[in-house]
């Protein structure tokens, strides 16, 4: 049983984050490890309030409060356990997740501080493999079906290890050389050092998932191939059609890319340094997208924005200004527009922030102005108000407010249009919808029998928590569709939404 005077004898506190002059001269992780005792406090602070509502704001339904009970007392081992029961890769979700369980925490209400419950999940991820390793879980007997997973990031892999683990054959195709998805060249590693991939990687291998990296499926192999070789496919691709402007005067400049292209271009040469190779940062074609030495402008307010600022400080950019389209949200929930336990919209600092660059929010490009040589030198900016109009936005510019910010480097980091448009679509008889997504019927199927689909591939750009949800509820559909033997944990069905006010 939860302390119930835990949270009024500690308040909340996390690591310190390592010294910004340290930090930025080198692609480690912001945070350090907490400590056990600082880790023990925290998870002291998680009352028993009788209704969780930590578990509604995460759809994985973690067991929050027991396994920060287990930590309170000190039972590692049982709390490695109960985390494990329903988060396949905490050490992912830790690291990464925003935590809407914080959001929803019953400490949250009137604005009170909430339990750090991320932190206290990545520690216990930690642990175990501090204690003794990530064990391999291998089914004790094959059942003689196959499945294929199309696509490496963390709804494929879930589902993988979850089919896997119930005795099916499992291989993964990954296009990339390097299994992952963004987790491997879309994050960076000050946020996620790639050795906990590999390590988990070792452990699905351990359990009989078989990779196939440098596979384009529709491409390398077409989905004909890929039916008749295995009883059921899962499309995991992601949502990596990346939102542009094309509308804007100058996007066809040099020095103009989408933000997810410098992101993987210099995860590229973080893992060639690691491996003693030299590399730069380069697109596809040689393109040079190296924000060493110039003055980068981000556009957009959200996590993939933040990564770029934070690769552009280790870069050695001259200077960096990243601009937002709404205004500077308030700094605590506002009640009448996003009532607890919902997740509310704040000012989110990230450390990247306070590394340096000029936040300017309520502010849009006018337009991407030329040096006369094709290459981009400033942008023209303006403030702006946005509303909503019958369901859409409506952005308008101040008269007089313009005025240009110098640009080499320019990032769209303005969000995501749903999975790309490839070949394995129309080969497998699936189409986008208007979103730019998959349709699930209620067992995850598409239109086409046996080809089922999950993650963002099928909800949208979204967050890691909910990747992992939906590849753990496709595996246990793709399980009863093979006839497997009792049922998998299915923690969401395809219509789940997030905690919303209605």
């Amino acid at each position: 049983m939860p302390d119930p005077n835990g949270f009024l004898r500690y308040d909340r506190r996390l690591p310190a984050r390592r010294p910004v002059p340290v930090r930025i001269s080198d692609w480690r992780e912001v945070y350090p490890p907490a400590g056990e005792a600082l880790i023990r406090e925290q998870a002291t602070r998680c009352m028993d309030c009788g209704i969780p509502f930590c578990h509604d704001g995460c759809p994985l339904g973690n067991r929050i409060p027991d396994w920060n009970d287990l930590v309170r007392t000190g039972g590692w081992d049982a709390a490695v356990e109960s985390l494990h029961a329903t988060n396949n890769f905490p050490e992912f979700t830790g690291r990464l997740c925003p935590a809407p369980c914080e959001a929803a925490c019953v400490l949250g209400i009137g604005g009170g501080q909430p339990v750090t419950i991320k932190q206290v999940e990545v520690e216990i991820a930690d642990a175990a493999v501090t204690r003794g390793g990530l064990e391999p879980r291998p089914a004790a007997t094959p059942t003689g079906r196959s499945v294929a997973v199309v696509g490496s990031g963390p709804a494929g892999l879930a589902a993988a290890q979850q089919l896997a683990r119930a005795g099916h054959a499992v291989t993964v195709y990954e296009r990339d050389d390097a299994i992952g998805g963004l987790l491997r060249y879309g994050i960076p590693d000050f946020k996620l050092e790639k050795q906990h991939i590999d390590l988990r990687l070792a452990q699905l291998e351990a359990e009989g998932v078989r990779f196939r990296t440098g596979v384009n499926v529709g491409v390398d192999v077409t989905a004909e191939q890929l039916r008749e070789a295995h009883d059921a496919v899962l499309l995991a691709c992601g949502a990596l059609q990346g939102r542009d402007t094309p509308e804007t005067p100058g996007r066809q400049l040099r020095g103009v890319h989408q933000a997810m292209t410098h992101l993987v271009a210099a995860n590229r040469v973080v893992a060639a340094a690691g491996e003693g190779r030299p590399a730069l940062a380069v697109l596809s074609d040689g393109t040079p997208i190296d924000a060493a030495g110039k003055h980068v402008v981000i556009i957009g307010g959200g996590d993939t924005a933040a990564d770029c600022l934070g690769v552009a400080h280790r870069q050695g950019a001259a200077g960096v200004h990243q601009l937002d389209l709404y205004p500077e949200p308030p700094h605590s929930r506002d009640a009448e527009r996003d009532p607890w336990p919902t997740w509310p919209w704040i000012l989110r600092n990230y450390p990247a922030h306070e590394e340096g660059g000029d936040r300017v929010f309520a502010a849009a490009v006018q337009e991407f102005v030329d040096d006369g040589t094709g290459q981009v030198r400033s942008v023209r900016i303006a403030e702006v108000t946005v509303e909503k109009r019958d369901g859409r936005r409506i952005v308008t510019a101040l008269p007089g407010s313009e005025r240009e910010l110098p640009a080499d480097l320019v990032l769209l980091a303005i969000g995501f249009e749903g999975t790309e448009e490839q070949p394995l679509l129309a080969q497998f008889g699936v189409t986008r919808n208007g979103r730019g997504a998959i349709d699930a019927r209620p067992d995850w199927q598409t239109d086409a029998d046996g080809v089922f689909v999950a993650g963002d591939m099928h909800r949208g750009a979204s967050l890691i928590v909910w990747a992992i949800a939906e590849g753990r509820a496709v595996a246990a559909a793709i399980h009863t569709y093979l006839g497997g033997v009792g049922e998998l944990p299915a923690p969401v069905d395809p219509a789940r939404q997030p905690l919303a006010a209605r």
